[in-house]
């Protein structure tokens, strides 16, 4: 089964390079691209992506962290997979509190973006490691919960060991390989870490571990 990607990418080379990387997978569909922010809030809704590649600065007028929280609240099933140049701990949580389900480099290789998509579809929050190294900074200083009755409590060895290498922006693949366990069984895992501590993707996960 393919899925459909949109793209969202004002610069004209950026912008084939990504339906390139579509064009070529056997698991994705170009479902098409739009340039500026008006275009997308217009164009998205009709295309009905699965996952949109979408840039934050846009040039002028509206940007793409304006799309994304415009169109989260008519079109909440569509998953947007913030692709930028921007490392900036404002520009990164603006994003994510807008609705953006991941946030990656624009200078991530073609194979990592791919299996990024395919793990935000499963149901993950990818982040490049970059990202993620920025998201563990900003919480460094905060504590990790553990008073009676903490919501962390209720997790086993093994979840606590997946939660720590989720927060660092470890794929589901790249988790499953150091711990010699099946992709599946990883994701199981999660699941029932997202149970317990009563949130629905990575970057809440984190932010509970964390103590935020």
């Amino acid at each position: 089964m393919s899925y459909s990607v949109a793209i969202v990418e004002d610069n004209n080379d950026i912008r084939h390079a990504l339906e390139q990387i579509i064009d070529t997978s056997d698991d994705f569909v170009l479902a098409g691209s739009c340039i500026t922010g008006e275009e997308a809030l217009v164009k998205l809704p009709i295309l009905n992506p699965k996952v949109v590649l979408m840039d934050i600065g846009l040039g002028e007028g509206i940007n793409g962290i304006q799309v994304v929280r415009e169109l989260k609240q008519t079109n909440p099933n569509i998953l947007f997979m913030m692709c930028t140049i921007y490392e900036e701990d404002e520009k990164i949580f603006e994003a994510l509190s807008s609705g953006a389900n991941g946030y990656i480099l624009k200078k991530t290789s073609p194979v990592k973006l791919l299996e990024g998509i395919k793990e935000l579809i499963e149901g993950g929050a990818p982040m490049s490691s970059q990202i993620a190294s920025k998201v563990v900074a900003a919480f460094q200083n905060k504590s990790i919960k553990t008073s009676q009755g903490s919501s962390l409590d209720a997790l086993s060895k093994r979840e606590n060991e997946i939660l720590e290498m989720l927060s660092t922006g470890l794929l589901y693949k790249e988790i499953s390989d150091k711990l010699t366990i099946s992709s599946e069984t990883v994701r199981k895992h999660v699941y029932h870490i997202y149970e317990k501590l009563h949130v629905s993707n990575r970057v809440e996960a984190v932010n509970k571990f964390f103590g935020r």
